[in-house]
């Protein structure tokens, strides 16, 4: 049955609270002691630093650098040895860094601090790999998107709070002692909590550690291409973070110098940005049906460069002389634009990450998974620095505003977006059937595990709509190859989907002999490739709503592919809009309907036969048809 468990579940369990506190506190952590550096420099620096915009940017550079050159021995180090305590020798070090840390703060020493800003990347490179592969380690299947989601709300509600603390604490008298006071104390509570992590057994205890990081970048970039899909979702996501470092790291002197605002707005603006990510992080396991769905990828890209256009048109900077605080920001016209714009990038930026982080860590084999999250800590950080070094090149060099410069990333993001999604089709599919299935549909599923998480087997069902195909491939975590009528096969927009997913379009061996034999050819590879197939045995839409009668191809399939079976049936669908108890000329079908997919117990194709299957879906389906 449907599983009604919330994501937030997890966080009373032992596999993954302590992890997930740990997690938080360390990017908590970083936000404080980051913050608190940034604001220095931005609101404090200007008699001793001639250009706090490049050393703002040369900050953010210097933290993700390390991501780029120790990821890749970091992945090592995390297929390799036991997670748990190596995440607990990692927040030992963070300890360390921030010791000396209170030392640069009571000092003033700037170099000091921005080397320790170093550091803590250090810190952060390695705790990247541990951090993405353990989850499936410690998740069933049907948790680990609720997992990533409750990870990346997690990690910005912390970049949140830790941005408020420390910039509060910095605007202190005494500020630096506040600091020093709070992110010690925050490295202890995350090194505690990491004692509680549960055992994660190493993947490769044999692999050998190449100790030269720069050889091993490229070994493992390389490394990370050997699966497409994986390596292009691994673009993607460092797309996404190129632009979330050129919009976080704008931020304060965008606040100071469009805004005319204090630091008060800077925390009040990451404040809708991280709310903005919260929120949309948690929606996504709603909105996917706690399956890893794409589609949900291409809708984020559309509204982070919707909103990312809008932010530049959104306000023009009122006529005053000082700065302004939170309530007179708010009183300007255009301030709220401002906040709605910040909280929609992160919500689409929410929907545009999840899915592809889930979907690396369920299509990566165990043994290298570490490794394959250390090529995506590695692209990650190469496009967040080359957005540092755009950033500082195009507001101090160029002199570009901000807003234009906000107005730039937005429109480098639609190109971008083009390019993936022509590249890779498969992403405009699944948002197509996401919107299909969402739109005129309410889709519940029952008991869906039946379906085997690997391996072949024949999907088989009765066949009501044009939408079929697109509901179960919607409903179900593995992509599936649907035999189809050629002329379903063969419709407009949905001819797109079913060419993407790689359905096997047949017809009748009278009208169309070799369209005919190339159908069974390609079921039989399919199935051999240890895929799904799914056949509506009935050969055509149900004319009155009933099943019809099963045609014996389904056993020539059975017979030279003897793979399990499990019958699913379709409730509720005839009547909606795409079934043909509706003339669609007339737009007069139910919108929105309720429906159910429901998948019964796994049968061997020993013994079985047309009639046999069908009673089975027929009672599967029950009385509504």
């Amino acid at each position: 049955m449907n599983n009604e468990k919330s994501q937030f579940a997890l966080l009373s369990t032992q596999r993954f609270a302590p992890f997930f506190w740990t997690q938080f506190l360390g990017a908590f952590n970083d936000n404080v002691f980051k913050n608190a550096l940034i604001l220095l420099i931005a609101y404090r620096g200007k008699t001793h630093i001639a250009n706090a915009d490049v050393m703002i940017n040369a900050a953010a550079g210097l933290f993700i650098l390390p991501f780029f050159l120790f990821s890749a021995t970091a992945g090592q180090f995390a297929d390799k040895y036991e997670k748990s305590k190596l995440i607990q020798w990692i927040k030992l070090f963070e300890i360390s860094i921030m010791a000396v840390a209170s030392v640069g703060f009571f000092t003033h020493s700037l170099s000091l601090l921005m080397f320790l800003l170093f550091c803590m990347g250090i810190h952060s490179a390695f705790f990247g790999p541990v951090k993405y592969s353990i989850i499936p380690q410690h998740l069933n299947s049907d948790e680990i998107v609720g997992g990533n989601a409750l990870v990346e709300m997690g990690t910005f509600i912390a970049i949140l709070l830790g941005t408020i603390l420390g910039g509060v604490l910095i605007q202190q008298k005494n500020g630096e002692l506040w600091v020093s006071l709070a992110i010690c104390a925050i490295a202890l509570g995350g090194w505690l909590s990491s004692r509680k992590i549960p055992h994660a057994e190493p993947p490769s205890p044999e692999l050998s550690v190449n100790w030269n990081p720069f050889t091993q970048i490229w070994t493992t970039i390389q490394f990370s291409r050997r699966v497409q899909s994986v390596f292009l979702s691994i673009l993607a996501i460092s797309w996404f973070w190129f632009l979330g470092a050129a919009y976080l790291t704008q931020l304060p002197n965008f606040t100071k110098q469009v805004l005319r605002s204090s630091e008060s707005v800077v925390t009040l603006l990451l404040t809708m940005f991280s709310v903005g990510v919260g929120v949309g992080s948690l929606l996504c396991e709603r909105l996917s049906g706690k399956k890893v769905e794409l589609g949900l990828v291409p809708l984020g890209s559309i509204g982070l460069s919707i909103f990312g256009i809008d932010l530049f048109f959104a306000y023009t900077p009122p006529p005053v002389t000082e700065l302004m605080g939170i309530w007179q920001f708010l009183q300007t016209s255009g301030s709220f634009r401002v906040l709605a714009d910040l909280v929609l990038i992160g919500v689409f930026g929410g929907f545009y990450t999840v899915p592809l982080y889930a979907f690396i860590q369920i299509r990566t084999e165990p043994e290298y998974r570490s490794r394959m999250i250390a090529a995506n800590n590695i692209l990650n950080a190469l496009m967040m620095v080359i957005s540092s070094l755009m950033g500082a090149i195009m507001l101090g060099v160029a002199k570009l505003t901000t807003p234009q410069f906000f107005l730039t990333l937005a429109l480098m993001n639609i190109a971008v977006s083009v390019y993936i999604y022509t590249v890779v089709p498969e992403f405009v599919m699944r948002f197509l059937i996401w919107i299909f299935t969402h739109t005129f549909y309410r889709v519940r599923h029952t008991d869906l595990d039946n379906i085997p998480d690997e391996g072949a087997a024949v999907l088989v069902s009765n066949h009501v709509s044009f939408m079929d195909g697109p509901i179960i491939a919607g409903a179900c975590r593995r992509p599936i190859r649907f035999v189809m009528f050629e002329p379903i096969y063969r419709l407009p927009v949905l001819n797109f989907i079913f060419k993407t997913g790689k359905a096997i379009p047949i017809d009748s061996q009278r009208t169309a002999p070799e369209t005919y034999r190339k159908a069974f050819e390609s079921v039989a590879a399919a199935l051999k490739e240890g895929e799904l197939v799914c056949i509506f045995p009935e050969g055509k839409l149900t004319e009155n709503g009933e099943i019809d009668v099963f045609k014996p191809g389904i056993m020539r399939i059975l017979e030279d592919n003897p793979v399990p079976v499990v019958p699913l049936a379709l409730r509720g669908l005839w009547g909606s809009f795409f079934s043909k108890k509706v003339k669609m000329s007339r737009l007069s079908g139910r919108f929105w309907s309720e429906i159910e997919v429901v998948a019964g117990t796994r049968l061997s194709p020993q013994g079985l036969n047309p009639e046999k299957l069908r009673d089975v879906v027929k009672e599967l389906r029950g009385a509504k048809p």
